[in-house]
Formats: C-alpha cells, structure tokens, sequence
C-alpha cells in the first residue's frame, strides 16, 4: 500500500528531476568552472584558483555593469507591475466573457511574435529616423532627432513591452480567486473603494505580486537580445559580458564566476521580496 508520504514523493519526483537537471547540475557545474584555472576535460592539469572572483573584486567595472543589470531588472519588474496590475484586475473582475476573451488576446497577442521581431519594432521605433523622431520633427515640436537608443530608458521600455504580459497572466488567476464580496463587506463597514482596495485586495493579491515579480525580474537580469540591440554597448549588462568572455576570448571560467556572482545576488534580492511579501500576505490573513 502506498502511503500519503510515498504518494507525495511520487507526485514531486517529475519536479524535482526537472529541478536537478535544468538547475543543481549547471549551476554545479558552473560554480566549479568558475574555481579552475581551465577546462579540466581540456587541461587535466587544471587547478583550483580564485582568481576569476579576484579580478571582478578588484575592478569596479564588474560592480558598475551588475548594478547596471539589477537596476534594469528592478526597473522592469517596478514598471511591469505598475502597468499590469490595472490590466490584470480589469481582466479578472470583467463580467463579460466576451470582454474577457478581447482583453486576453490582447494580453497575448505581443507574445506571439518572437522576441528579436518585437525588439527590432522598438528599434525602429527608436531610431533618428523612427516612428517617434518622425512623428516629433514632422509637428515642428524638435529639429533635432532625439536620441534614443543607446540609453537605459529606451532598454527598460522595450522590457517591459516583452515581459509586462507574464506579470498580467500571473496576477490575473491570484486576483481572480479573490472573493469580490470581501471588498463589499470592507465598505459596508465603513471603508472607502481605495481604502477597501489597499487594505484588502491589494494584500490578498500579495503572492502573484510576487510571484509576476520573481519572474519578471528573473527573465529582465538575464536578457541580452533586448539590451544590446536597443542599448548598444552603452548599456552594458553582465549576461552582455557573459556572451563576450564565452564567444571572444572562450574564458569559460571567467564568464562562469559572472554567472555565480548574479546568479547569487538575484537569490538575495528575491528571498528579501520574498520575505517581504509574505508578512504583507501574512497581516491581510
């Protein structure tokens, strides 16, 4: 017979093989690249060494390009939630399945195309000669052609144009589950919409807050398509340096360190949200 536990440990094993695969394995793999001199498939005579971690220590480039790419994350993932939770309520509050059905695939449409189609639109939105430039120096507002490309503005919009529809489809089942009359009971006591709204829906919705951010932000820190098409080299993000040092100057162990060292700052960054959130959804219990 098999027991609750045993049921429990079947019903887990798919993830946790996926898990160790895709995850415990490379990164392993990984951090132990990052602590050799060389390949030791290539070099048997590698050696352990910490001087991959030692050059980023000791060169305040390394520290500027990962505050640069946790900046465009936090960015991104601040902005993505700022625009999608509205959608995201309107989307599963509307009574009209109809409306519903329109608002979704508009949610979705965007992620039909591929990535770098959705990214050259943004370049040519952004370019000297693009839609915008020309739209401004068409009405006589600039004589100039603004620039653009090249700047983390232009970076971090075109991010969350890719990644703001998976903060609207997370948010949208949490919200979705939310009984409506809990709001109603809040303002028959006296509440206000706002103060109804902040003081009970908005905390109750804390887990796909945090679920739509984790995942946003995770996807935003480790784009490069997106920052060096429309950012240049002038926005310089370490999975841009990650590409550089593996398909340039093959320093596989170099690139492995910048991998472990983002890798591992995004984990505190996301246990601190994380814990965070939960005594936010914690007080709204």
């Amino acid at each position: 017979m098999v027991t609750a536990r045993g049921t429990a440990a079947l019903m887990l094993a798919p993830a946790g093989v996926v898990f160790l695969l895709f995850f415990a394995v490379p990164f392993a793999v990984m951090a132990t690249m990052s602590l050799l001199t060389a390949n030791p498939l290539v070099r048997p005579d590698a050696a352990f060494t910490l001087r991959h971690y030692e050059r980023m220590a000791g060169d305040i480039y390394y520290y500027e390009v990962l505050w640069q790419t946790l900046r465009l994350g936090l960015l991104t993932t601040f902005l993505s939630l700022l625009l999608g939770y509205p959608l995201a309520f309107l989307l599963a509050r509307t009574g009209s399945a109809t409306a519903r059905t329109l608002l979704l695939m508009a949610v979705i449409a965007p992620m039909v195309m591929g990535l770098v189609v959705r990214t050259y639109a943004w370049l040519g939105m952004f370019s000297n000669r693009g839609v915008i430039n020309g739209t401004l120096m068409g009405m006589g507002l600039i004589e100039e052609p603004l620039q653009f490309l090249g700047t983390e503005t232009a970076v971090v919009i075109a991010l969350c144009h890719i990644y703001v529809p998976f903060m609207i489809l997370t948010l949208t089942g949490v919200i979705a589950r939310i009984d409506p009359r809990l709001e109603e009971a809040a303002r028959g006591l006296g509440a206000t919409r706002v103060s109804a709204f902040l003081q009970v829906t908005l905390p109750l919705s804390a887990p796909g807050i945090l679920a739509g951010s984790l995942l946003v932000f995770a996807l935003a820190i480790s784009a490069y398509v997106t920052p060096i098409v429309i950012g240049g080299f002038e926005v310089q993000t370490l999975p841009m340096l990650i590409f550089q040092q593996v398909s340039a100057t093959f320093n596989l162990g170099f690139a492995a360190a910048l991998g472990v060292v983002l890798l591992v700052v995004a984990l505190v960054l996301v246990v601190a949200y994380g814990r965070a959130m939960g005594r936010v959804a914690r007080g709204a219990v």
